[in-house]
């Protein structure tokens, strides 16, 4: 079943007019693994969507294909009515609306953490360098690393370093931020100072699709949650109206094995 036709698609506060991301009807195949089937799910500007289920269920590959890191075989994607070309000049121009924090942290090693941050408005936006630093400080600043901007990321912790990628996705001023399991390569005890910065984006109203197997997030933070099994979108809701009242027996299977630990 796709998104569009659930029930608990709700309009949110912001969902008025067209949505700034539409997913619309995508199929991905790894070789004859079908990865993504049918998927459509539209997200508003100023909402979270929380992608949570099963592992293998599709979820960090359907992130993957909003700024085309993945290819998809079918269907469109599209941002703020534009739809995602597959290359070129144009693919380059929207990716950098997308902001992505990834698993990894993905910093550059031989650069400090303000040249981490600097590079993408410098290269991409064209800004000046020090107005490309000012920004960087602000948002290191937002997530609270600045006194560590001079320093190199082996030299931060892992939670530092991710709230360091989360301060330079941010620096591209993008519509919509793409979190990709943010905090599962984190240990415990980071994992909620990158949760908490999440939190924040969202009050403030970042457009965010998180993948994430953080529950407490998914309650405090998502105005819809959506959740995925074998490849498809099995049910999308509130996050109260999920996790109080799922509608599928795989949700309602897939909860009571997190939930009871």
């Amino acid at each position: 079943m796709t998104s569009e036709a659930h029930p608990g698609q709700t309009p949110t506060p912001a969902g008025t007019g067209r949505p700034l991301v539409e997913i619309a009807h995508i199929d991905k195949h790894f070789g004859d693994f079908h990865a993504l089937k049918d998927i459509s799910l539209d997200i508003h500007s100023g909402e979270v969507v929380v992608v949570i289920g099963p592992s293998g269920s599709g979820k960090s590959t359907l992130c993957r294909t909003i700024n085309r890191l993945e290819t998809i075989d079918n269907g469109t994607i599209s941002i703020d009515g534009q739809v995602i070309p597959e290359e070129g000049r144009s693919l380059a121009q929207l990716r950098s609306d997308v902001g992505m924090v990834f698993q990894s942290f993905n910093l550059f090693a031989h650069k400090t953490i303000l040249e981490n941050v600097t590079l993408g408005p410098i290269k991409v936006r064209k800004l000046g360098k020090s107005a490309a630093e000012s920004l960087a400080m602000d948002l290191l600043r937002r997530v609270g690393v600045d006194h560590q901007a001079q320093k190199y990321p082996a030299q931060l912790s892992g939670g530092q370093q991710q709230r360091v990628a989360i301060a330079r996705a941010l620096a591209m001023k993008p519509k919509v931020m793409l979190f990709d399991e943010p905090t599962s390569a984190l240990d415990p005890e980071m994992i909620n100072e990158v949760l908490d910065v999440m939190v924040e984006l969202a009050r403030d109203g970042m457009t965010m699709v998180v993948v994430t197997h953080e529950m407490g997030f998914a309650r405090k933070a998502a105005n819809r949650v959506a959740f995925m099994a074998d490849g498809e979108i099995v049910e999308v809701a509130e996050p109260e109206e999920f996790f109080t009242n799922p509608q599928s027996d795989r949700a309602k299977d897939f909860l009571s094995k997190i939930l009871t630990h």
